[in-house]
């Protein structure tokens, strides 16, 4: 693992094709953060429906499961950079779709939804073409710090995004929210046009469609990590419901909602600047596990809370513990990758995201919809800590874990 300063002591042509990349994924992230506020409070504005929150999440989560073959192989087949800059434009498309929708009027709720599934077809080459990119631009040795660097990035990005969306909002209306991420996605785009990645191995052959889902099945320590975020993300996570949290439990408006968004990132941030500088070298899975743990425990305590700040804090720790697996998980997916099949791989895993991110946003609306906010966000927590119970037992070669830089 190298440091910051190795790093930087990559070639100046890898370097600024690095950071351009790097810096683009933060200004998409940061629109899409202020645009998924904007978007959850306007929802919720329209319906006061947890259950119409849930449905934000599936209708973006919908697409990248339908088209995951898909967006792997052409990652895999095809111009990286290219793919990124279509789907980039997509995503500046739906901003300024959803920016025209707010300006003739009040939207309906199945407009801004037919709008959120452009913005999840987009998304869904996104994950796996950025993620299979990254590889070609960063030198193999390099690349847990690149992991780290760029983890640290998104995360910095979650933090401002939703608490400058939540400000806009409260200052008027979503149209100066989706303005901004409109303005932002067309900045990345530009920034992803002098980014010239290095040459890649031979392409995949044409019908080799599912070897990113045969390769992930036969690799017990990429399946146990990928999974294990899945499920403990699916059941513990508590996005959806921050619109619904902040009005009805804790009682503030648009900009607490933007802060509750933002504090899982702050811990994530942090501990994502400790790893970039101090990579963990031991025990990887073990820790990751506990990490996991830790995420469920947090969110219980948030769902019991009451107090504003005590539940900035109980979020801050959920996302500080995520940092710790989403940087073990990366890292064992890029490491132990082909790069001849790193887009299929990442599509995989892509859906595996989205999955415990969107349809996690689903799983809670209807849970609190069935049970109420609190208890849905209590018993996600609980479910979590028992996924990790289950994967210590289901997954042994995960636990075993030690260097991540180590070949399977």
């Amino acid at each position: 693992m190298l440091s910051p300063a190795a790093l930087a002591r990559t070639s100046a042509f890898q370097f600024r094709d690095f950071r351009l990349f790097t810096l683009g994924r933060l200004m998409a992230t940061l629109a899409m953060q202020m645009q998924g506020v904007a978007v959850g409070w306007q929802v919720y504005a329209l319906t006061g429906s947890a259950l119409d929150l849930g449905y934000v999440g599936l209708v973006q989560f919908l697409p990248a499961l339908l088209l995951a073959p898909i967006t792997g192989h052409v990652a895999d087949r095809f111009d990286r950079k290219r793919i990124m800059m279509l789907a980039q434009a997509t995503l500046a498309l739906g901003s300024a779709l959803l920016l025209t929708m707010t300006l003739s009027g009040a939207p309906s709720k199945l407009a801004i939804y037919a709008v959120l599934a452009l913005v999840g077809t987009a998304r869904a080459f996104v994950q796996p073409t950025g993620s299979a990119l990254m590889p070609n631009l960063i030198p193999a040795e390099q690349l847990p710090s690149a992991v780290a660097w760029g983890s640290s990035t998104f995360q910095l990005a979650i933090i401002v995004g939703p608490a400058l969306g939540g400000l806009l909002y409260s200052a008027g209306d979503a149209t100066r929210v989706y303005g901004i991420a409109l303005v932002a996605h067309l900045t990345t785009l530009a920034m992803l046009v002098p980014v010239r990645p290095r040459a890649r191995d031979q392409a995949p052959p044409k019908r080799d469609l599912v070897a990113g889902l045969r390769f992930v099945f036969a690799q017990p320590v990429i399946l146990g990590a990928i999974s294990l975020d899945l499920f403990a993300v699916l059941f513990g996570g508590a996005v959806a419901l921050m619109p619904a949290f902040a009005r009805d439990v804790l009682h503030t408006g648009p900009e607490g909602m933007g802060l509750l968004r933002s504090a899982p990132a702050v811990g994530a941030l942090t501990v994502g600047l400790v790893l970039a500088n101090r990579p963990l070298r031991r025990h990887a899975g073990r820790t990751m596990y506990a990490c996991v743990a830790l995420f469920g425990l947090a969110t219980v305590a948030f769902g019991l809370s009451r107090n504003f700040t005590l539940s900035l804090c109980a979020l801050a720790i959920t996302g500080a513990a995520d940092m710790v697996s989403v940087f073990v998980r990366q890292s064992l997916v890029q490491l132990r990758t082909p790069d001849a099949m790193r887009g299929r791989v990442s599509a995989v895993n892509s859906v595996f995201i989205g999955a415990s991110n969107e349809l996690g946003e689903f799983e809670s609306g209807l849970t609190a919809a069935w049970l109420g906010l609190t208890p849905a966000v209590i018993a996600g927590g609980v479910g979590t800590i028992v996924i990790v119970a289950l994967w210590t037992v289901l997954f042994p070669a995960l636990r075993e874990v030690d260097r991540l830089d180590a070949r399977a």
